[in-house]
């Protein structure tokens, strides 16, 4: 019979609690202090930056009716962002070629899929974000502002959240390599047959990069709202 789980639940956002069962990693039982994560990530540079765009007068919001656009227009160009990328995330995987019996090799075409899908999304989502900025700084001076604070806010947090991300490849070919082995015969090197363990993992690797991208959108959304917020 198998033991049950000892761990702590890991507290934080689904996305992160994904991660930690999928590395099966123990991560720590209280999280960073908001505060501090970002003090260790600001230089001074871009704190300067932060404040001068906090303390400063209020922004001069943009003449050109075009730049404004509505808010009917940013949510849907957000919509059908989302809808292409959500197609992208659950396209079928050619698999490896049959007869390789490496790990490492046969996990590759999930592996180029996951960073793909990372590519278009960080593509998809750095355009739109900035098309919406545009559309914020043409409605109104605060909002101009707002839009100038979310513009470094992202060159701020950018190379960081970056950083991160990547390392999601990585886990989710760890665990391709726990199922894969746990599924294999005990009496035999031979590789597992592509079953059940391969069905799980590829709505694993999906749902891994659905939470991705409902991350990457917390900016978009929040820009959308304050579109909507007359």
């Amino acid at each position: 019979m198998a033991k049950a789980s000892t761990r702590a639940p890991v507290l934080g956002p689904a996305f992160i609690r994904l991660l930690a069962r999928l590395g099966d990693a123990d991560l720590p039982r209280t999280p960073p202090v908001l505060t501090e994560r970002l003090a260790q990530w600001f230089d001074w540079s871009r704190a300067l930056a932060l404040s001068r765009t906090l303390d400063g007068g209020p922004a001069a919001a943009a003449d050109d009716a075009a730049a404004s656009g509505d808010a009917s227009d940013g949510a849907r160009a957000a919509g059908d962002a989302r809808h292409a990328l959500v197609q992208l995330i659950d396209a079928e995987i050619e698999p490896a070629p049959p007869g390789q019996g490496d790990a490492d090799a046969d996990y590759q075409p999930y592996r180029r899929h996951c960073v793909a899908a990372q590519r278009a999304m960080q593509a998809a989502t750095g355009r739109l974000r900035g098309q919406l900025r545009d559309m914020l700084a043409g409605q109104s001076p605060a909002k101009a502002r707002l839009a100038e604070v979310d513009a470094v806010m992202e060159a701020t947090l950018g190379p960081h959240e970056l950083m991160l991300l990547a390392r999601v490849p990585q886990l989710l070919g760890l665990h391709y390599r726990r199922l894969r082995d746990a599924d294999a015969p005990d009496d035999t090197h031979a590789p597992p047959a592509a079953g059940p363990w391969l069905a799980r993992f590829r709505q694993d690797m999906r749902m891994a990069l659905r939470a991705e991208l409902e991350v990457r959108f917390h900016p978009i959304d929040g820009l959308l709202a304050a579109l909507h917020n007359r």
